[in-house]
């Protein structure tokens, strides 16, 4: 029996210490979304610019790379993993640089994903090239895909419509890196920006809908998806980032700093109004999760 490291009073945010490749297997449900920020593998004793310092880009042991065949393998496999619990009319996003991203889609086509998008988040605010010797990097990318080729997703047109003025929205996204008010608890090395996933949950997603996230990191996609009302799986390996996830969930307990951290997120503010006139809860099959 799956004993998970932490489930919030409301059980709409649950964390699990642990390798994904051996949790999944253990648990039979089916999730809305699933959001991933696998390994880039890019820790390779390089140096980057951050807060006004040099630093290292080595992330940790998780993101020391490999030849070429065992990060396909390991793509393939956490995928396929995944797919096992996605809903038929479920989505995934996977958030990557070119350092990986190709791998990734290629994968994804394999095992009879259809890609729908890829993101181009364009950060407004990147760290300057150190080198100066090419272009600063200051984009990333992420594939939003649907389980199966030919049936139908969730995406909730109107919402994302409204967040973009009246306009369609586009597939470049021009949002801020991480602030600073994000980092009160800590800050993982990687770590995505609220504003960044809040945008994500409510493209693909209704209200009481399932996110899973296989590599949780700091589990910022469950802080975004209990802001605005979606249910959270975290899984995680490495013990510092499920004990941040664990306090950054439990500020959310002050209705003062929830209150406080949902006016700061432009989107969440916009789509109050669309998600009230009509969005319905999601029903699984099951209430809550089986541990």
């Amino acid at each position: 029996m799956i004993k998970p490291y932490y489930k919030s009073p409301s059980h709409d945010f649950n964390l699990l210490h642990g390798d994904c490749f051996e949790l999944l297997p253990q648990f039979e449900f089916k999730f809305d979304m699933i959001f991933a920020d696998p390994p880039y593998f890019l820790s390779n004793d390089g140096i980057s610019y951050q807060a006004g310092k040099i630093v290292s880009v080595n992330k940790g042991e998780w993101d020391k790379g490999g030849t070429p065949e065992r990060i396909r393998e390991f793509n393939h496999d956490w995928i396929a993993l995944c797919r096992e619990k996605l809903k038929d009319n479920g989505t995934i996003w996977i958030s990557g640089t070119y350092h990986n991203i190709f791998a990734v889609a290629n994968s994804l086509t394999d095992l009879g994903f259809k890609i729908l998008n890829v993101i181009t988040w364009a950060k407004t605010n990147p760290p300057p090239n150190v080198s100066c010797r090419y272009f600063t990097y200051s984009t990333e990318f992420i594939i939003w895909a649907r389980k199966w080729a030919k049936r139908p997703h969730h995406y909730n047109y109107e919402t994302m419509k409204r967040l973009n003025g009246g306009k369609q929205m586009t597939d470049v996204w021009r949002l801020p890196a991480i602030a600073p008010w994000e980092k009160s608890n800590g800050k993982h090395p990687t770590q995505k920006p609220l504003a960044l996933m809040t945008r994500i949950i409510l493209a693909s997603t209704n209200p009481g809908a399932w996110i899973l996230d296989p590599f949780a990191g700091s589990s910022t996609t469950g802080i975004a998806a209990n802001l605005i009302n979606r249910r959270f799986l975290g899984i995680e390996r490495e013990l510092e980032y499920v004990e941040l996830s664990k306090k950054r969930r439990l500020d959310l307990e002050d209705y003062r700093l929830r209150h406080a951290y949902r006016n700061k997120i432009k989107d969440i503010k916009l789509s109050e109004e669309t998600e009230k006139a009509g969005l319905v809860c999601e029903n699984n099959t099951m209430n809550d999760l089986p541990f």
